[in-house]
This record gives structure tokens, C-alpha cells and sequence, in this order.
């Protein structure tokens, strides 16, 4: 229950940070109500389970109505506190749900109104055998140009875009989605990198001397970790205890993790998007969590140019963490030890689980069981667990990993990689419903509870891209669905018939 609360104290941060940056300045609702709304459903549950035991069921009733009912809530105190901004005297609309969207993607800089001269060079930007231009709306951080689509949709993108530079300068960004009715529209929003010089730039990315001070700090913590996850007291060990016991999880965890973002940054890079070194987060172990990392991330500081670029950069994280994740997890399971499952044994370490590194139970993950048998062979019965090596929980940890960043909400990898497929709106609705299922699949995998709760949090619509109408190649559609394959078989349990077979 410390453990619990511990986590609940870190996701109510979380929570904020994200209620803060992403909603309080497009609705006048106090940021601490709508933090309170998001945070109500983990709070009914938090007090239920003090009041009525770690181990009691949650009702379902009490399970779904806070999941289900505060989303909605949380919506409508946003459209309440909803200012209704005065329009200029040419306004041709009094409002846009789509530039709403635009702008409470973007940063908080306003536009300046355009004269009617600059509006009439607005609607040469728009020629008409590649977008005809209907009409412009205005609000207070975008105008909305409105038309009939007459070109692929990169030609009017690419078309636009080169000459509304070519008219204004870098006093606009342009984004190109479409719109509630499904059909694209241009938004012009003010363009948060105009008055930003390239040595500020410089500046405020490149910091190499941080990045490389936690990527120290971070060997330090982890290989601590390892030999407290050996089972070995931290304060007693000899210093080649360290190197043969500490040091080969550190390494492992850490390749896995490093690999993961430094495929992100590289990506990135490539597509001309600013963004920082990848920055790892060290932890000293402790019992409640002694693996050394809260893990690694990077920050990218300019828009992703379309959806092929959303979706390469999404998957190459995920991707080459998991190509590295599994040698090294073959690798521990075949260090691992092979345990009679016993009551004695179960009382002391707890019941078999996907988190009981104590007593690991390997059909908890239909993709761990397989590379079990691959590395055990028959040496792994149906009625045994696993005392997971140190190597293996490194392994584990990146199948986990992986698997939350696959999955299909927000701004996560897999929220990234199912609006690139499908589109920003599409996208949101499949995040809705991976939501539902997950939840769900916590009824069968308890260790799934706190993922479902961690979703909950994380806001299902993904920022566009700047052209985020152009679809992607039939290459990228294919490798984004075995990606997803690839995080159902992380997810679902073995099932029963196949068990009965390998075992």
C-alpha cells in the first residue's frame, strides 16, 4: 500500500503538469478543479482499498463509473470555462472547433490581425487548381482557411506553405488537418520560433555535459540496483561483487533504454526536428523500487513535419528497444532459476506474477513465455516459476517498457504510430477504446490495474502534425500493425491450450 500511494503521489504530479501545459489556457476553469476531476477516479480507489484491504475486489460498479464518468466531466468544466473571444470587424465566422484544436496545440502566442491588402495576398498564396480557397476565419491564435482540396494532399501542403513564406515571411506556421467533417482545412497560427535566434537555439538544446552527468549518475544507480536485486545487501558487497552482479543488469537495462531514445533522437534528427540528447533519470534503489531508473526521454522542440515523420519517429524507440530486449532477455531466462511453486514459497515471496521477480510466472505474458521455452527448453514446467537473474529483469522491464510505449493513446509511441495511420481523430477513438481494454484485461492480469489507471491519465488526442492529412505507404501501414501484434502478444496471457502443449 506505501508503494501505492507512493505512485499515487507521483501521478497526481504527473497529472497536473499535463492539466496545466496542455488545457489552462484555452478554458477559464481552475487548473486544480480540472486536476481534481482527473485524479478522482485513482483517489475513490485509493480510499476504497484503505478502507477495505489490499487484496478486496473493487466493485465493478465503482471501477467503471469514475473511469467512465470523469472523462466526461472533465470535458464539459473545459467548454463551461471556454472564453468566447471577440472576432475583427472582417470576420467571416464567429467561431471553429478545428481552430480550437489548433490552438491549444500550439504555444500561446497570439496573431496579429491581417489588413484587407494582406488578406487579399492571402488568397493568391491559395491557387486554385491545388486548393480553392472559400474562406477565412479568425481567432485569436489562428486563421482558418477554408476550401475544396484539388491536388494530393502533399502537393497543396508543400504548395502553400512555400508561398504563404514566400508573402509573410516566418510570421506563420502552417498546419494542414482536417476538420470535424472530414474535410482539410489550412490553419496559419503564430509561429513560436520567429523571434528565436539560432545561438538561443544552440543554447537551450545542446547541453552535453548534463547528458552525459546522468548517463554516469544513472550506471552508478542501476549497478547498485543489480546487486540489490541479486539479493544482496548494497552496503556489504566487495567491489568484483559489483562488476559480476551489478554491473551486467546496468548494462543491460540501460543498452535497452539508451537504444530506445537514442533511435527517437536519430529519427528526429533526420527529419530536421530540434530536440534534445537523450536525458536518463537515476534513482538510488530502494525496496519499493529498486531498479535504479525512472528511465530515459528526450524533448523535441519544433513541429513534426507530417504523418510519415510522426509515425517513423514513433516506431523507431519502440522498435530497436525491442530488438535489444530480446537477446537480453533470452540471455537472463537462461540464467534464471527454475522453482517449484509450494505454499511455503508462496507465502513468503507472494503469489506467481508478470511483476513477482521473486516468482516470476512467465505464462503471465504470452511472448515471455515463448522465449522461456526457447531459452529453458523442458527444464520449465507447468507448475514452476522463475527466480528471475538480474539480466532477466532488465529484459522484463524492457518488454514493459516497450509495451506501454506501444500503447495505442496520446502522445505516447502507439498513440503516435495509430494517428499516423488512421489519422489524428481515428487515432483518439482507438486510444479510447485500448483504454476500455485494458481495463478490462485487468480483471484477468491484476498487474495490468495500474497501466489502466496510467492511461487514463494521458490525454488521448496527439498533437498534429503540421500536414497532417497526407496518409502513409502501404510498407509503413504493414510495420505498424506488427507492431501492435507485437504489443498483443506482450499483453495477453498464454493461453490455456497452447500451455498445455509446450509444457
Amino acid at each position: 500500500m506505501i508503494l501505492w500511494l507512493l505512485l499515487l503521489g507521483g501521478l497526481g504530479i504527473f497529472t497536473y503538469i499535463i492539466v496545466q501545459r496542455s488545457v489552462a489556457h484555452v478554458t477559464r476553469t481552475p487548473v486544480w478543479l480540472l486536476w481534481l476531476v482527473m485524479m478522482l477516479p485513482a483517489l475513490i480507489w485509493t480510499f476504497w482499498l484503505l478502507a477495505n484491504g489490499e487484496d478486496a475486489q473493487i466493485p465493478v460498479l465503482l471501477l467503471l463509473g469514475p473511469f467512465l464518468g470523469c472523462p466526461v466531466l472533465y470535458w464539459l468544466l473545459i467548454q463551461w470555462g471556454r472564453p468566447t473571444p471577440p472576432l475583427p470587424a472582417e470576420s467571416h465566422a464567429s467561431s471553429s472547433p478545428e481552430g480550437v484544436a489548433i490552438a491549444s496545440a500550439e504555444s500561446k502566442p497570439t496573431i496579429k490581425p491581417i489588413n484587407r491588402q494582406e488578406e487579399e495576398t492571402l488568397h493568391h498564396c491559395f491557387p486554385w487548381t491545388v486548393f480553392y480557397l472559400q474562406s477565412v476565419e479568425y481567432l485569436p491564435q489562428a486563421l482558418i482557411c477554408r476550401g475544396q482540396l484539388r491536388s494530393s494532399a502533399e502537393v497543396a501542403y508543400q504548395t502553400v506553405r512555400e508561398n504563404i513564406e514566400t508573402q509573410f515571411g516566418d510570421r506563420f506556421m502552417v498546419v494542414f488537418q482536417e476538420g470535424l467533417n472530414g474535410k482539410p482545412f489550412f490553419a496559419l497560427v503564430a509561429n513560436p520560433q520567429a523571434q528565436a535566434t539560432a545561438k538561443t537555439e544552440r543554447r537551450s538544446l545542446n547541453r552535453p555535459g548534463l547528458a552525459l552527468g546522468l548517463l554516469l549518475a544513472t550506471l552508478f544507480t542501476t549497478t547498485l540496483a543489480g546487486v540489490v536485486l541479486s539479493g544482496l545487501d548494497p552496503n556489504e558487497f566487495a567491489s568484483r561483487t559489483l562488476v559480476t552482479m551489478g554491473l551486467p543488469y546496468a548494462l543491460s537495462l540501460m543498452s535497452i533504454l539508451g537504444v530506445h531514445e537514442f533511435a527517437h533522437y536519430w529519427m528526429a534528427k533526420r527529419y530536421q526536428i530540434r530536440t534534445t540528447y537523450p536525458y536518463f533519470i537515476p534513482i538510488p534503489p530502494t525496496a519499493f523500487f529498486p531498479f535504479g531508473t525512472f528511465g530515459a526521454f528526450i524533448q523535441m522542440r519544433s513541429p513534426v513535419p507530417h504523418r510519415k515523420a510522426l509515425f517513423d519517429i514513433g516506431i523507431a524507440g519502440p522498435l530497436a528497444g525491442f530488438l535489444v530486449t530480446i537477446p537480453v532477455l533470452f540471455w537472463g531466462l537462461g540464467l534464471s532459476q527454475v522453482v517449484d511453486v509450494t505454499p511455503a514459497l508462496t507465502e513468503q515471496a507472494g503469489p506467481p506474477g508478470f511483476l513477482n521477480f521473486e516468482l516470476f510466472n512467465p505464462t503471465a505474458s504470452f511472448f515471455i513465455f515463448l522465449l522461456a521455452k526457447l531459452s529453458l527448453g523442458t527444464q520449465l514446467g507447468a507448475e514452476q516459476a522463475l527466480r528471475l537473474h538480474p539480466v532477466a529483469i532488465a529484459g522484463c522491464i524492457g518488454v514493459i517498457v516497450t509495451a506501454l510505449n506501444l500503447m495505442p493513446v496520446g502522445q505516447l509511441d502507439g498513440g503516435h504510430i495509430v494517428h499516423a495511420m488512421f489519422g489524428q481523430r481515428t487515432g483518439a477513438l482507438i486510444g479510447q477504446v485500448a483504454r476500455l481494454l485494458v481495463l478490462a484485461l485487468s480483471f484477468v492480469q491484476r498487474e495490468l490495474l495500474l497501466w489502466a489507471i496510467l492511461l487514463f491519465f494521458i490525454p488521448a488526442v496527439d498533437e498534429p502534425a503540421l500536414n497532417d492529412v497526407s496518409e502513409l505507404d502501404d510498407r509503413r501501414d504493414l510495420l505498424g500493425l506488427v507492431a501492435l501484434a507485437v504489443l498483443v502478444l506482450i499483453i495477453l496471457p498464454t493461453p490455456p491450450a497452447i500451455a498445455r502443449i509446450l509444457f
